[in-house]
């Protein structure tokens, strides 16, 4: 598709008429016609407000003339899982795992290599050669070149850390003691529990990223303990495989 197949397309799939979205991004209607036409295509600053405003990459837009890839994990990026800032606006640069409003969640490339292997192994990979793929790609991508650039001097390092002492502290019978957490989606995360009264609630936004990991009983059994929390709260749960039948332990405010 080319710009003005992409910005027709969004502008009726919101049912705005030219008029309207011309006014929502500051521009004349005749703009948003001569865009549409493929005479013009808009310049940098309203591409972002589109971008704002739909919800989609700049490249998308442009009619995808680039392959987006994590500049952190290497994953191929669509709209759908493109990073966000903290003032919503997307950063084309990395997924919603790597960088989430504004900060990096990884800071040890070994840790997200075992995190990315968990994934690809059984995927057309074996573990050995997903784990070698990965330490052949990482170095090359931009937040590992230039990380003494970026690196935020072990800040979340030390706020990780802060919140898996607190999730420890809580001493939840029969969950092993949390050693890491990892960046989650929350679309891939966010169960349903039915509460004492019959209703059944969600906890979380689908498009935020969280921290999490998943834990083995002590004591075995079919169940599998569920950790997720940010800055606000913490949340403990467990389920059965592929998270049937959600079961919420505590749910506590930071």
């Amino acid at each position: 598709m080319t710009t003005k197949d992409v910005i027709y397309e969004l502008r009726t799939g919101r049912g705005l008429s030219q008029d309207e979205l011309a006014e929502k991004v500051f521009v004349t209607r005749q703009a948003v016609s001569r865009w549409e036409t493929g005479e013009t295509v808009p310049n940098t600053e309203t591409l972002k407000l589109l971008s704002d405003l739909f919800g989609v990459s700049i490249n998308t837009l442009l009619g995808s003339p680039r392959k987006l890839v994590c500049q952190c994990c290497g994953m191929p990026l669509e709209d759908e899982i493109i990073s966000r800032e903290k003032d919503g606006s997307l950063n084309e640069h990395y997924c919603k795992w790597c960088y989430a409003d504004g900060t990096y969640t990884y800071h040890d490339m070994d840790d997200l290599i075992d995190v990315c292997v968990r994934h690809m192994a059984g995927e057309g990979f074996s573990e050995e050669q997903a784990r070698a793929y990965m330490k052949q790609v990482l170095p090359g991508l931009d937040y590992w070149k230039r990380y003494e650039e970026l690196s935020d001097n072990g800040e979340f390092e030390r706020f990780k850390q802060t919140l898996i002492d607190e999730i420890n502290d809580l001493h939840i019978e029969g969950m092993p003691k949390l050693e890491k957490l990892n960046a989650l989606v929350g679309r891939f995360v966010n169960l349903e529990y039915r509460l004492p009264n019959g209703a059944n609630v969600k906890f979380l936004n689908d498009d935020t990223t969280y921290l999490g990991n998943q834990l083995e009983p002590l004591f075995g059994g079919d169940r599998c303990f569920g950790v997720l929390a940010n800055m606000d709260f913490i949340l403990i749960c467990t389920y059965e495989a592929e998270g049937a039948n959600p079961e919420l332990v505590l749910y506590k405010k930071r």
